[in-house]
């Protein structure tokens, strides 16, 4: 098992292009840097006519050692083409947790 310790936002990305294909990978630490809170935004083709609980469980796969030695995981995932769209549309896709007010996260009551 992978200490927490271990776990990076590099390692993480790595694997997920890896194992995943990813095409687009942003993982943030939302622990203040202490490793055991991560978002991510990740793109893959492998996301094509899947659900998004088949694609976070893809995910969850991938990571699986990871994912046991941290306390928190979000990830949103998009597809090329849903990825593409979202950025064109101009609104820009910030990873789970990062549109934050202050200390409380949007949608979020403290």
């Amino acid at each position: 098992m992978a200490e927490a310790d271990s776990v990076t936002e590099e390692g993480l990305k790595t694997k997920l292009v890896d194992v995943l294909h990813a095409t687009h990978v942003e993982i943030e630490d939302m622990s203040g840097g202490c490793g055991q809170a991560f978002s991510a935004i990740i793109v893959s083709p492998q996301f094509v006519k899947k659900t998004t609980l088949a694609r976070h469980r893809l995910v969850n796969s991938a990571l699986k050692t990871e994912i046991a030695a941290i306390h928190a995981w979000t990830p949103k995932c998009y597809t090329p083409e849903q990825w593409a769209r979202e950025n064109q549309e101009g609104s820009r896709v910030v990873a789970p947790g990062k549109d934050t007010t202050g200390e409380v996260v949007t949608g979020t009551s403290a």
